[in-house]
């Protein structure tokens, strides 16, 4: 797959995108890349604070109080926000490796994957902790529909409204 798919911002063109840029192959990957660090450095921000926080949970008192469902929905957040931490730090790794290697429109694909998938596993973090912290602080029973109106609320902005936008102004009238 090359940088020209779906993956990326723009469609093919031999420079020549429909927004009227007039752009090689190479300066449009040099911007693509620039867009989507400038997009993982907020997202890396908010899941390392949260997982840096995470960590800190299992050395208070309050840890050794927690039955054995909650100690495992703890468990699953961390590994949870230690693999979105991995994934929204993958496309710095990957581009210092393959830098130089003339093959920064493929890179921005593959960033773009590592991104979408920490995005994906970010929602599943952000799903955990917040069914952790409720059922700590709240009737269990009301849970699983707080969390479900939270994580609807996520896949609608961050999902089902860029596709929505995607679809809307890209396809044919």
């Amino acid at each position: 797959m090359n940088a020209s798919n779906s993956e990326c911002d723009e469609e093919p063109g031999a420079g020549h995108g429909d927004d009227g840029r007039r752009e090689t192959e190479s300066e449009r990957a040099d911007r693509q890349w620039t867009e989507l660090i400038q997009e993982v450095r907020v997202a890396q921000t908010g899941v390392q604070i949260l997982f840096g926080f995470l960590l800190t949970v299992v050395f208070t008192p309050h840890f050794q109080e927690l039955g054995d469902t909650d100690r495992m929905i703890y468990i699953v957040t961390v590994i949870l926000g230690s693999t979105t931490t991995g994934a929204l730090i993958g496309p710095v790794s990957f581009h210092r490796i393959v830098s130089g290697r003339r093959i920064k429109p493929q890179a921005v694909v593959w960033a773009s994957r590592l991104t979408f998938i920490g995005l994906i596993l970010l929602l599943a973090t952000l799903t955990s902790a917040l069914t952790l912290v409720l059922r700590v602080a709240t009737d269990n029973s009301v849970v699983p529909w707080l969390v479900s109106g939270v994580v609807a609320w996520y896949v609608l902005f961050w999902f089902a409204l860029p596709a929505w936008a995607r679809h809307r102004h890209t396809s044919a009238d």
